[in-house]
């Protein structure tokens, strides 16, 4: 490959600095200080020149930026005229952060939808700031399907270096969790998981099925899900060429994994996956919007308003979401360049 065709095919990432009151503009600051990075891809900054400048104090590496495309430097997408009139309170949920946050991420979709860009990236958002800014939705990925006018199955998913997480419910009630087991879902979030796993460079995906109840269920005693919905929707997946197994026990799936038997988990609800992945590796985890037009990649960690402006967060997890973006994306760019 030449020297032109590599820079043809090099991903386009957009990038946006999550909720001003957190950590994110520190984070990306320091991201973007490391040449590898701005090396892997053709970085497009939604943000101003305030924030960018503010972000290279706190994180005590200026960012440097463009406003006009130039190879190799990353190019500011001015959204200025969208900043709220109100100073932006540090350390707090806040509407005027959120309003931001939502406006710089919904530039980011529209550049998605118009072909424009081939992965986004944003920092931590906060999602009672993003709630008093008028978002409805129970989470950012609700929030997005609407934005992108997405019709297929979504999922969010948790990634640790060697295992993917995907969930059949996520930002419901436990209460709730009963109603979304269905087959259909199940199998749904099977194939998105199988899908995203071959996108990032697994050829074969091995995917582990966790089950409801306790025990997996201990053959009906402790209800029915595993042996009615879960185990025909683990057939379902199967049939489609999917190399699923399951259901097994959530207490000892994930010991099964650290093994190395499986390459993602398909799980229940949140928690029955979020506590195992964090616990295996809070400090690097990564969250994918899975199942939309474009991929979208965050930190697994939120604003941590505790730590801001301190120079102690750390960039393990949006150095790999980074990655992952610019990972997708370049696959992404390469196959409809084909």
């Amino acid at each position: 490959m030449n020297t032109a065709q590599a820079t043809e095919l090099r991903p386009r990432v957009a990038v946006t600095l999550g909720d001003p009151a957190g950590v994110g503009p520190e984070l990306i600051a320091k991201l973007l200080s490391r040449p590898e990075n701005v090396a892997a891809a053709d970085i497009l900054l939604i943000s101003d020149e305030t924030e960018l400048r503010d972000a290279g104090e706190d994180a005590k590496c200026p960012i440097e930026y463009v406003t006009e495309p130039t190879p190799g430097k990353p190019l500011l997408y001015d959204n200025s005229a969208g900043r709220p009139v109100e100073v932006f309170e540090r350390r707090a949920a806040t509407e005027a952060g959120g309003r931001w946050a939502l406006g710089n991420l919904r530039h980011a979709l529209e550049l998605a939808k118009k072909g424009d860009v081939d992965a986004i990236l944003f920092a931590p958002l906060n999602k009672s700031s993003l709630h008093l800014a008028g978002m409805r939705e129970n989470d950012e990925l609700r929030w997005f399907e609407i934005i992108l006018g997405a019709e297929d199955y979504t999922s969010e998913l948790n990634v640790l270096p060697g295992l993917w997480t995907a969930r059949v419910t996520s930002h419901v009630s436990l209460a709730e969790v009963d109603a979304g087991i269905t087959r259909e879902n199940v199998a749904a979030a099977g194939r998105l998981l199988d899908k995203v796993l071959r996108e990032s460079g697994i050829a074969a995906p091995r995917i582990g099925v966790c089950a409801l109840n306790p025990h997996a269920g201990e053959n009906g005693k402790f209800g029915r899900h595993e042996l009615d919905i879960i185990a025909p929707a683990i057939g379902d997946m199967e049939r489609d060429g999917i190399d699923a197994k399951g259901p097994f026990p959530s207490d000892t799936i994930f010991l099964r994994a650290k093994a190395g038997d499986f390459d993602g988990i398909l799980t229940m609800y949140h928690d029955q996956g979020q506590i195992a992945m964090k616990l295996m590796g809070f400090d690097g985890g990564v969250t994918v919007a899975g199942g939309l037009s474009v991929p979208i990649c965050t930190p697994a960690h939120g604003t941590a308003f505790d730590v801001v402006g301190k120079g102690i967060a750390t960039t393990g997890s949006i150095q790999n979401a980074f990655d992952l973006a610019v990972k997708i994306g370049a696959r992404r760019r390469a196959a409809s360049s084909l």
